[in-house]
């Protein structure tokens, strides 16, 4: 990712205080979706998560790396509503990639480490963020460049 532009400040702030995300697969017609705990790897613009290849959505992204996902504030005030919604290309990250992902997994859930990572990422290509707090329905939108033809 060296030279890419990162997500708004915003989103990273927001990204950085939340710990799971519902992560939606598709293989032909039939979409599913898996929660899971994340950390997000601000330097790299990238999620960070740890499952069994065995998954659906783990075989699922085997056959199509395209992804979308989501991570929400819960709360019942309007007015604080906020949450991001992406699409990425899900991957398993290797050599200096996988070093990375696995400190910032453990950075963040510690007590991984006396577990085997199976660490998968997603590089976001778009994300859209709703922020109530800065008007009803304000959305910030940032799309990678080399894939500004997505939505």
């Amino acid at each position: 990712m060296e030279g890419c532009v990162l997500p708004d400040d915003r989103i990273t702030e927001f990204l950085q205080k939340h710990h799971v995300l519902t992560l939606a697969t598709s293989v032909g017609k039939e979409p599913y979706c898996a929660n899971l705990f994340y950390a997000w790897g601000r330097e790299r613009g990238m999620f960070v998560f740890t499952s069994a290849s065995d998954t659906r959505h783990a075989t699922e992204a085997a056959l199509n790396p395209v992804v979308a996902g989501s991570v929400v504030l819960e709360t019942r005030t309007v007015g604080m509503v906020r949450g991001v919604q992406f699409q990425g290309k899900m991957f398993r990250p290797e050599g200096e990639i996988r070093e990375y992902a696995r400190k910032r997994y453990l950075k963040r859930f510690p007590y991984a480490a006396a577990m085997e990572l199976d660490l998968w990422a997603v590089e976001p290509f778009y994300i859209k963020m709703t922020d109530n707090r800065l008007g009803f329905g304000k959305k910030i939108i940032w799309k990678k460049e080399s894939d500004i033809s997505k939505p």
